[in-house]
């Protein structure tokens, strides 16, 4: 994710034209990559009792961190998305459940006050001006980054469940293929999981890398401005049976 220019103290201010000069902190946007082709691996066939996801009671949240040695000069930010979409298909076996998600990236919101308390740490106790948050908006959604007029959504599909290793009673390994401005790519996160009454409810957290997923984290000053190339990702999503069994 970049660092927004409000994010920078004001003595960095004047000798920005002259790094924009020298191609150090912002490089030219890319046009949008062409579609690629069909991944090789196929998101898991769709078994089961649909789940449709609840937006309202879900929740997923990403931490991006400052780095390098002018760090104290930006923020760590919160990225959250309020409208997770999609389904949970889940049959008699909950090892073939499946899933389709979507994150729309227009309504990722950044650095909401209320979400910042909650995480009771030190590296979000900082208050974040309006004019960062907004500039760090900008920036993620601008076409370096996520392209968000070419790519209005981040999709998310299952790939494989399996029991951890040693297994644990309510967690499964997901394995997940992810597109990101129209490219596949893939992780793994344990999923901790509990079926009640129609309900489902699921969560779990991970470490990921932008680079992992084809983006480029910001960087200026030679590197002593940047923003950490690891995220910090956790979710939380409930469903609700709306439908037979497929």
């Amino acid at each position: 994710m970049r660092v927004s220019r409000a994010c920078l103290p004001r003595w960095l201010l004047p000798g920005l034209p002259l790094l924009y000069l020298a191609g150090c902190p912002v490089r030219p946007a890319p046009p949008p990559p062409a579609p690629t082709a069909a991944p090789s691996a196929a998101p898991a066939a769709h078994f089961g009792v649909p789940y449709s996801v609840a937006s309202a009671e879900s929740l997923l949240t990403i931490r991006a961190y400052r780095g390098g040695t002018l760090a104290a000069a930006g923020h760590n930010h919160l990225i959250a998305s309020h409208e997770l979409e999609g389904t949970v298909y889940v049959p008699a076996d909950v090892h073939g459940a499946s899933f389709e998600l979507r994150v729309p990236v227009a309504t990722l919101t950044i650095d909401e006050a209320p979400l910042r308390a909650a995480e009771a740490s030190a590296d979000f106790a900082a208050e974040v001006p309006d004019s960062a948050r907004e500039g760090t908006r900008r920036n993620m959604l601008s076409e370096a980054l996520l392209d968000g007029a070419h790519f209005p959504q981040i999709e998310l599909r299952s790939l494989a469940l399996s029991e951890l290793t040693p297994p644990q009673p309510g967690v499964l390994n997901a394995r997940v293929q992810a597109l990101v401005r129209a490219e596949a790519h893939e992780f793994s996160v344990p999923v901790h999981y509990e079926v009640l009454g129609g309900t489902l409810s699921a969560s779990g957290e991970l470490a990921l890398r932008q680079s992992e997923l084809g983006l480029k984290p910001f960087s200026a000053l030679l590197g002593a401005l940047q923003v950490q190339d690891e995220m910090r990702l956790s979710f939380r999503l409930r469903a609700h049976a709306s439908g037979s069994p497929r």
